[in-house]
């Protein structure tokens, strides 16, 4: 009877044995696969080069002394209060580290220094905002941030922009990637990416359609994607069409043979009685006010005069 106690108490120490070594054994796999993620991530970021303006955050291990933050000079130097300057422009911040270390080592200084380099700001290396922002131009990176606070920067989108953003980074791997506005809820986006110095954001510009006459809000609405809006989406875009309205109205198209009128039954269209249009980027739909004489020979021109300086309202 004692020997079968003892039987069943090691077997079951012997379980918990077994399960707590398995147990180690597969976090240390876990922690494992988690280094080799965040070394890979870590290889596939590209390496930034120093420039003159750069400002760094020196740390020399227990030593004070050789501690603190500089900026390259124009010369492409980082002068230390003990050791003198060290050119540091065209290297990246580990070759820094090694070139800080080497010449506190050459010149007696320290037998066995221990540097990090933390570069705060990449003051020559800007990001550009290009296209369809407010204000664009050349802004600088100081710290981390994503696409949405550098178009926040060039004062926010126009109403004529894209949903559609294009950022193209000037460093290896010298890759193009697209962004979705339309995904930014909260001020986050899901498929934000980090913009890295040099980089440039290219807002692109929406296709825009022009309802004019008699609507409830004339003006030029943005619209995004290929296929553009039918006739009867444009009239609700601009608030419907007035009870003063003609029921014929007319699409001025440019096209590359040159500038194209075509009539449209907007009543029947509206009632599902004649096919819906599909507008492009650049059309006039011009529904006129009933009771105007000669609008077909006029309308043109007054459509033209009507477009210029018209109004843009995003349609997001």
């Amino acid at each position: 009877m004692i020997r079968s106690s003892l039987r069943r108490r090691f077997g079951s120490v012997a379980a918990v044995a077994l399960i707590c070594a398995w147990m180690m054994f597969a976090s240390a796999g876990i922690a494992q696969a988690q280094t080799a993620a965040s070394a890979n991530r870590a290889e596939a970021a590209p390496a930034m080069r120093l420039d003159a303006g750069d400002l760094l955050e020196i740390t020399t291990f227990d030593t004070p002394e050789l501690s603190g933050k500089f900026r390259v000079d124009s010369r492409g130097y980082i002068t230390l209060p003990i050791g003198g300057a060290v050119p540091v422009q065209g290297l990246t911040a580990e070759q820094a580290n090694t070139a800080i270390e080497r010449s506190l080592r050459d010149r007696d200084i320290l037998k066995n220094p221990h540097v990090t380099v933390l570069v705060l700001e990449y003051a020559t290396q800007g990001v550009s905002v290009l296209g369809e922002v407010k204000t664009p131009g050349v802004y600088p990176l100081e710290g981390k941030h994503g696409v949405l606070d550098f178009i926040s920067m060039a004062g926010g989108l126009m109403p004529s922009a894209s949903k559609v953003v294009s950022v193209t980074h000037r460093a290896p791997p010298w890759e193009t990637v697209t962004v979705n506005l339309s995904g930014a809820a909260g001020g986050t986006l899901e498929n934000d990416v980090e913009v890295l110095p040099g980089d440039r954001i290219v807002v692109l510009r929406a296709g825009v359609v022009y309802v004019i006459g008699d609507v409830g809000k004339p003006g030029g609405f943005a619209i995004d994607g290929k296929d553009g809006v039918t006739v009867v989406q444009a009239l609700a875009l601009a608030q419907g069409m007035n009870r003063t309205a003609k029921s014929n109205g007319m699409l001025i198209r440019n096209s590359p043979g040159g500038r194209t009128e075509t009539q449209l039954a907007l009543n029947k269209i509206l009632t599902n009685q004649a096919p819906d249009p599909k507008l492009q980027d650049g059309d006039i739909l011009y529904v006129p006010l009933s009771g105007t004489k000669d609008w077909t020979n006029k309308g043109v021109s007054a459509a033209l005069q009507m477009a210029v300086g018209m109004v843009i309202y995003g349609h997001y």
